[in-house]
């Protein structure tokens, strides 16, 4: 869907930049072609990341996306520093726009298709957290602005203010260049295994202590590759415990806490309570001596 709509949305808004000459427009079609590329690159990627488990990446493929939202971010930034020298080029020699009614017409057309996909792919992000989509959804959601923006500039290159056409453009430009610094920063998160939000963390939290036979955890791990997250940590039981009624209590948590971060894989290690007692002395005397 989203391929599809890229695709007519360029090639409408290209059209209406030969007819017009208008740079902002030229901003708008540039726009579409890298939502076009982002949505291709969704498309493959996604069926990789989602892809099971196999022998050679047992936790899976969900890191493939957050390749994909790196190379997105090359060419958004790519375009980005185009753009900004065409709209400073534009602002420094202003050029009349001419035949507005086409652009104003594709602008139009263009707002409601991509409002229409804006809401489709929110309800997909809510459902999967998956950062390839939300880096896709990131070019369709400044499009409604841009496009709005688009239809302010059309109208005013008509001898109000010729210079609107190049500082919309440069505005465009600065928006992409931030956004694609935006969409880095969370690829780069998500492939340095970067812990979960504190509110899932506080989540697992919460389901160990409220477990009557729990005395604790530590060593709590998490971090997610797609929309899987993964989750593991050091359980405190009571030393008397048997070997049996310790993996049942591990199995009890396993399932709330999946239950509640679904989808996800818990891994926990089952720890004596006294065991972790002399750990934590031994740690105190070991720092002692080291103070």
């Amino acid at each position: 869907m989203a391929t599809g709509i890229a695709l007519l949305l360029f090639f409408f808004k290209l059209y209406a930049w030969f007819v017009t000459e208008a740079s902002a427009m030229l901003a708008s079609a540039t726009d579409s072609l890298l939502d076009l590329f982002a949505s291709l690159m969704s498309l493959i990627i996604l069926r990789f990341a989602l892809a099971p488990p196999d022998a050679e990446h047992k936790f899976g493929h969900g890191k493939a996306e957050s390749i994909a939202g790196l190379v997105q971010s090359a060419f958004v930034l790519g375009s980005a520093v185009l753009l900004i020298i065409n709209g400073i080029d534009r602002i420094v020699t202003p050029k009349q726009v001419v035949q507005t009614e086409v652009g104003i017409i594709v602008s139009i057309i263009a707002i409601v298709m991509t409002l229409l996909l804006v809401l489709v792919q929110r309800y997909v992000i809510k459902h999967t957290s998956s950062v390839a989509i939300s880096a896709d959804a990131l070019h369709y959601q400044s499009d409604l602005l841009l496009n709005t923006g688009v239809l302010i500039s059309l109208f005013l290159s008509q001898g109000y203010w010729l210079r609107a056409d190049g500082v919309f453009t440069l505005l465009v430009g600065g928006y992409l260049f931030i956004g694609a610094l935006k969409i880095v920063w969370l690829s780069v998160n998500h492939l340095m295994d970067h812990e979960l939000e504190q509110a899932d963390i506080s989540i697992i939290e919460d389901i160990v202590k409220k477990h009557p036979q729990a005395k604790g955890l530590h060593d709590l791990r998490t971090r997610d590759s797609g929309n899987i997250r993964f989750i593991q940590f050091h359980l405190e039981l009571d030393d008397q415990l048997s070997l049996l009624e310790a993996h049942t209590i591990g199995e009890r948590l396993e399932k709330d806490i999946e239950k509640e971060l679904s989808p996800c894989e818990v891994f926990i290690h089952h720890d004596p309570i006294s065991v972790v007692k002399n750990n934590i002395a031994n740690d105190a005397t070991a720092d002692q001596l080291t103070t």
